[in-house]
């Protein structure tokens, strides 16, 4: 559930080397965690995949091996065993931060056999093309899971459970191949003219069986892991029917609200908006049109500062935008890589965490680095994430009116100590705004939380102050 104020932190990176350790170090660091504002925490795939040891989380092979088992090279995940599992979301849990656990229902990876099957050939570039020929392939379709010896669930994934594949073994090629008799699904996005297809072993949701083990399978991962939402992956390729139905069912059966935001990536919020629709609000979704207008002002001289929410889920559609800066698909040399630029990083995260509308998701790569990179954490953002903790409160006022200078300030409120601030950014030169913040901070002092600049501001009786901020930088004023 979203909290007043509430963070969620992504805490993984996708070059993050954790000694299969990840699980320990988080519970460790749970405490220090909530203190800096953190309220909910979205886990990196926790199930065994294709990479063993070294499996981000994506290539999923076993959903209910979550490091119990001898699979794939080794019993625990890259992030640790089921008990270190369990045992951080407990940890968490007694620090106030609730877990949201990443969801991989796509795709699946690592067949322990090979079927050979009649399929045909799909275009690339549209899904809906299909070679006239059908042709036998030899494919990783197969699942029987014999580490894992039937415990938990005995279903058993053959090739009807799946509609595509993209790799053949007897040709020894790669290609889109289409079982014999499947349909891709109505419901995903229209991308490469039907957008279903994406890698591996594709799950066909137009079969019941599918449908049923899905929903059994997150009825006992909840029951299990006692998690307390999701982060869902790939939704744009997989029946918007399935996810609505699903999470229906999860919440039927855990009487819980189970906070969940879908990853639908495309930088069209039509698309946004539409599949909400289509789910009938029954989750959030990833802002990745805001994503994208923060890395374009990251890159673009002349960017248009006011125009940093235009097209944008948060500014459309609040109550069910996650907003954030960075994530692990968009750092460097990942495939939808769109890194934001280090100088532009403090001004992108004030502004998704110190404005009202929004749920902000700040990326581990930016809070501790990214070594494999060289990549130092983001200097600014433990001070804004506490300002967001503590000052950020009250009614908001905002002057997004100028292409190089944007500004907002919230008022403050009785509750909290000292609240209210005053952000100002800059693309250009040194400037400043001439802001509101309330009568009742009349003569109050200002300084600058980021210590960009020296001076002191004092808010006039009418309640205005002129707030500063150097050139190509952000200042937020916080009462001295």
């Amino acid at each position: 559930m979203k909290k007043i104020n509430g963070i969620i932190m992504q805490y993984f990176e996708w070059y993050m080397e954790c000694n299969q350790n990840l699980w320990n170090t988080l519970a460790e660091n749970a405490e220090k965690l909530a203190k800096q504002g953190i309220t909910a925490v979205w886990l990196p795939p926790a199930y065994k995949g294709i990479g063993g040891a070294n499996e981000v989380g994506y290539g999923v092979y076993d959903v209910y091996d979550l490091g119990e088992f001898e699979q794939k090279g080794t019993i625990k995940t890259k992030y640790g065993s089921k008990e270190e599992y369990l045992n951080c979301i407990i940890a968490l849990k007694q620090n106030g931060i609730e877990s949201y656990a990443d969801i991989v229902l796509n795709h699946k990876m690592g067949a322990d056999t090979l079927q050979t099957i009649p399929a045909k050939k799909v275009n690339w570039e549209n899904h809906n093309i299909e070679s006239e020929e059908q042709e036998t392939v030899k494919v990783a379709t197969k699942f029987t899971f014999p580490g894992r010896k039937h415990k938990y669930s005995d279903f058993e994934w053959n090739w009807t459970h799946f509609d595509a594949i993209d790799y053949d073994e007897n040709s020894k090629q790669n290609a889109i191949f289409k079982f014999k008799g499947k349909e891709w699904g109505v419901a995903v996005d229209d991308e490469y003219g039907n957008y279903d297809y994406l890698m591996g072993a594709d799950l066909d949701f137009g079969n019941p069986e599918v449908v049923d083990e899905c929903i059994k399978w997150g009825k006992w991962y909840q029951e299990t892991t006692k998690v307390d939402g999701f982060r869902l992956d790939a939704v744009k390729h997989i029946n918007t029917n399935f996810y609505k139905k699903w999470i229906k069912e999860l919440r039927n059966a855990t009487n819980k609200q189970l906070f969940t935001v879908g990853e639908y990536w495309t930088g069209d919020v039509s698309k946004l908006h539409k599949y909400l629709t289509e789910i009938e609000g029954e989750i959030s979704l990833f802002d990745v049109p805001l994503h994208y207008n923060l890395c374009t002002a990251s890159k673009e001289e002349n960017y248009d500062l006011s125009q940093i929410f235009e097209h944008t889920l948060v500014k459309e559609n609040p109550s069910k935008a996650v907003t954030f800066v960075d994530n692990h698909d968009t750092q460097l040399e990942q495939a939808l890589e769109s890194f934001i630029e280090k100088w532009f990083k403090p001004a992108a995260y004030a502004l998704i965490l110190l404005r009202e509308d929004g749920y902000p998701c700040v990326f581990y790569g930016d809070y501790y680095g990214i070594p494999h990179n060289n990549i130092e954490p983001v200097e600014e953002l433990k001070t804004i994430m506490l300002l967001r903790k503590e000052k950020s409160y009250g009614e908001q006022h905002t002057y997004l009116d100028n292409p190089n200078y944007i500004g907002w300030t919230r008022q403050g409120d009785n509750e909290h100590i000292k609240s209210g601030l005053a952000v100002v950014i800059s693309n250009s030169n040194d400037g400043e705004k001439r802001m509101y913040i309330g009568k009742e901070n009349a003569g109050e002092e200002f300084i600058d939380a980021l210590g960009n600049c020296e001076e002191e501001i004092i808010v006039d009786e009418e309640g205005y102050g002129n707030f500063k901020v150097k050139g190509k930088s952000c200042s937020i004023w916080i009462k001295g």
